[in-house]
């Protein structure tokens, strides 16, 4: 059998990727910056993890948004 990592060359048989830059443009709403901040550390968990991270944020966004459900009323 081939191991994927040799014993005289232990660095990674893959590359690890690139993640993006997370200096993103600053967000007005404070709710939104605390959803995203949730993200922070993501690239550093096992993979086995980012399953629960995302959903979460995906309740905790969904949640958010049938809280301020439009009435219908208002301004035109």
């Amino acid at each position: 059998m081939t191991e994927l990592n040799e014993a005289h060359r232990p660095e990674a048989a893959q590359p690890t990727p690139e993640w993006p830059d997370t200096a993103a443009p600053a967000v007005s709403d404070p709710s939104i910056t605390a959803f995203i901040a949730t993200l922070d550390g993501v690239e550093v968990l096992p993979v086995s993890e980012h399953e629960a991270v995302y959903s979460d944020l995906h309740d905790a966004l969904l949640h958010a948004l049938n809280e301020d459900a439009p009435t219908g009323e208002g301004e035109a």
